[in-house]
């Protein structure tokens, strides 16, 4: 519960631990332009470490990593291969277009993964063709906003596709850790796949902000620059970064009762009628399904739960999703279940 609300919209609702709010408190800062921030300095190096790269760049958010990775792989009118439903295509306000002038070509999305085919097809062959633009870059997410996280098999072999037409990989990991509890591997296992990496601190590991982007050093300090070109150069932040060493350092470990909470609601939801568990999707911490002859329509269940102290989003493309995470238990999942029968 958070703020006296029950709160199932997403793992971003999450608000940083008493731990992390003393840790803000007593932060040693700097100046982060000037590279003089110590916390920074450390929740970077952290970072890239546990990833098994060389550097990493804070930045205030998962859609800002992103598109840095892309306005420093990709040159204007270059080419990004992507799944049709990433979050750089439909959640990312176009960005793309606007800061990098990248061309996206988007795959399909089967079973959350981009056919391997169509990947290799995809891919522009003659760079030297005056008429194609050129493919700079492979992207997708792992695990992405439908709940369906890719395997570590998967990663191989697009990085084993890229690496023969001589192309990078950059892996949006909004919720790797989420992934990597899924799979059960370490995450440098998924990173060695994957030539750079964004990684989110406020989904679900209670960071109030910030995502890391992780790389070679030569790549980070590319990106370094394009983020001073964002806006992005930012003073004091170790305040920021102080929550974000203990959301990367502490918070993974607990995913999998976040996991085990959604297995269970996805189980209670069974018991509503009129709702239809879409449950084969149910891998990470996320719970969808449909309202099938249901008493509310989506927008009145909406109300009918804020009144009620429950906050839950409406449907997209007639998909409703129930996140758990750090501020959800089981009685509070109860709770709700409770609620849902009794909605007429």
């Amino acid at each position: 519960m958070i703020n006296g609300k029950i709160d199932f919209r997403s793992d971003t609702v999450t608000v940083p631990t008493e731990e992390m709010r003393k840790a803000m408190y007593q932060a040693v800062v700097g100046d982060d332009v000037y590279g003089d921030d110590e916390t920074v300095n450390e929740l970077e190096r952290l970072t890239a470490q546990r990833f098994g790269k060389e550097a990493g760049l804070f930045v205030p958010t998962g859609t800002m990593s992103n598109q840095l990775a892309l306005f420093t792989h990709v040159q204007r009118g270059e080419e990004v291969i992507l799944p049709d439903n990433c979050h750089i295509i439909v959640h990312e306000a176009g960005a793309a277009a606007i800061i990098a002038a990248a061309q996206l070509r988007s795959i399909p999305n089967i079973g959350g993964e981009m056919p391997l085919d169509l990947v290799k097809q995809y891919i522009r062959k003659d760079p030297n063709d005056i008429h194609q633009p050129r493919t700079a870059l492979i992207t997708y997410e792992n695990a992405d906003s439908d709940g369906q996280v890719r395997s570590v098999k998967y990663m191989k072999e697009i990085k084993e596709v890229a690496v023969r037409y001589n192309l990078p990989v950059h892996v949006d990991g909004a919720r790797i850790f989420n992934a990597a509890t899924y799979l059960n591997v370490d995450v440098k296992e998924m990173a060695q796949y994957a030539d750079t990496i964004s990684i989110c601190l406020s989904k679900g590991l209670c960071a109030p902000v910030g995502s890391v982007l992780v790389g070679s050093k030569e790549f980070i300090a590319l990106a370094r620059r394009k983020r001073k070109i964002l806006g992005g150069g930012m003073r004091q932040v170790g305040i920021l970064a102080a929550a974000g060493i203990l959301a990367l350092q502490e918070m993974p470990q607990r995913l999998q009762a976040d996991h085990d909470n959604a297995k269970y609601l996805a189980t209670r939801l069974k018991e509503v009628k009129g709702l239809e568990v879409y449950e084969e999707r149910q891998q990470i911490n996320m719970v969808f399904f449909r309202l099938k002859n249901y008493p509310l329509d989506s927008a009145a269940l909406v109300r009918y739960m804020a009144v009620n102290g429950v906050r839950i989003n409406g449907e997209d493309n007639g998909m409703m999703r129930f996140v758990t995470h750090y501020y959800v238990s089981q009685k509070e999942i109860d709770q709700v279940v409770q609620l849902l029968k009794d909605a007429k």
